[in-house]
């Protein structure tokens, strides 16, 4: 294996978040190395619309094709609700172009839905003055999240929406494999108040240490919260049949079954699931109420992708210290920001083998989210 191909193997874990507002923490993307960039056109219609499950799973999507692409290898990615952003070795360009553009076309024959990609070197970010640094913050045990900073995911971002990069979507009929993307759980209410979303990036120009200590600050307010602020209970999140995302799971599973037929190997498998954890019985060696513990656990409620984003169980108190936060530090021109409030949190998760602890789950706002916070962005000094 090539020494550039094995960077985030390679790159040391944090299992403090806080330290993921430090930039020492923070290792630079080889020039070899290929940003991928993905997002929903038209996302925030499309949630006003009542459709933020299917937003979000088809965001997860990106991520779960590429897993499968690479055989399940470890690489960075992180999940923003209406899509994702990654970054792969150079020697599985070929498979992840493929993956993505497969998963472009499922997306629009399977929901209607225009999902965008591209993948765009990390050199060329760094040429045009924004590098891409990557982390990596060990959530749980086995659970190992990506951090982005430097802002070449954002310059790539930019570039695919004004259609100076992308992939064409695959031909008609081509199905990603998905193999372990699911909407299994049911919605987490809010225990103490409100589910917060929120979005804050630095502004253009805006001194990197300052936005650290902005960032630091938000999570120290954070702190304090139940679980510091993590919408999933210590017992996992919540699970009822039929499973709301049953036909998001079947629209992802299907291939060329029928996709009724899909669904109804979701429901038979969920409902084992559900009585496993409504008995407390074990079957095979697999322990259901366990597994619901190690979700909540490994879930990804909280992350820097070119600036901070956090989805957390919040109170009232907490949410207006960090609008006050926020606001003085847009006025001082370090941040511009986006929040949203909804009563419950969602999640999205992808699961290569339930016998193992390396899953990952992604939360966001069960209203909007994220999507709906980056849409209510606020810039710098204008109030």
């Amino acid at each position: 294996m090539a020494q550039s191909d094995s960077f985030y193997d390679d790159l040391p874990a944090s299992n403090r978040f806080a330290d993921m507002a430090d930039g020492s923490h923070y290792a630079l993307l080889p020039d070899d190395w290929l940003v991928g960039v993905s997002d929903i056109v038209d996302s925030t219609g499309l949630v006003a619309a009542g459709k933020y499950k299917t937003v979000n799973m088809v965001g997860a999507a990106v991520i779960s094709a590429v897993m499968n692409a690479v055989d399940g290898r470890a690489f960075p990615f992180v999940f923003g609700g209406d899509g994702a952003a990654f970054a792969i070795w150079p020697s599985a360009e070929a498979e992840v172009q493929a993956a993505l553009a497969a998963t472009c076309r499922w997306a629009e024959e399977e929901f209607g839905i225009t999902l965008r990609a591209a993948l765009v070197p990390a050199g060329d970010c760094a040429t045009a003055g924004h590098p891409v640094r990557v982390a990596r913050y060990q959530a749980a045990a086995e659970a190992f999240y990506a951090m982005f900073a430097g802002g070449g995911v954002s310059w790539a971002e930019t570039r695919m929406k004004a259609g100076e990069i992308g992939i064409d979507p695959a031909p008609a009929g081509t199905h990603p494999d998905l193999t372990g993307l699911s909407c299994r759980w049911s919605h987490m209410k809010a225990r103490q108040g409100m589910i917060l979303s929120l979005v804050i990036l630095p502004e253009d120009g805006a001194d990197r240490d300052a936005f650290a200590r902005v960032a630091r600050d938000v999570i120290a307010i954070a702190g304090p919260l139940e679980r510091e602020g993590h919408p999933a209970p210590v017992e996992g999140p919540g699970s009822h049949w039929p499973p709301p995302g049953a036909m998001l799971e079947a629209h992802a599973q299907h291939g060329d079954q029928p996709l009724a037929r899909a669904r109804r190997k979701v429901l038979f498998e969920t409902f084992i699931a559900w009585a496993l954890i409504r008995t407390g019985l074990k079957l095979g060696g697999f322990d259901a109420r366990r597994y619901a513990r190690v979700v909540g656990e490994n879930a990804d409620y909280r992350k820097f992708d070119d600036g901070l984003k956090m989805t957390l169980d919040c109170d009232a108190a907490s949410r207006d210290a960090i609008v006050e936060l926020l606001e003085r530090a847009s006025d001082a021109g370090l941040v511009r920001y986006g929040i949203s409030e909804q009563s419950e949190a969602m999640m999205t998760c992808i699961v290569p083998s339930f016998m193992q602890d390396d899953h990952v789950h992604f939360i966001d706002g069960a209203a909007g989210g994220y999507t709906l916070a980056a849409s209510r962005m606020k810039a710098a000094g204008k109030g």
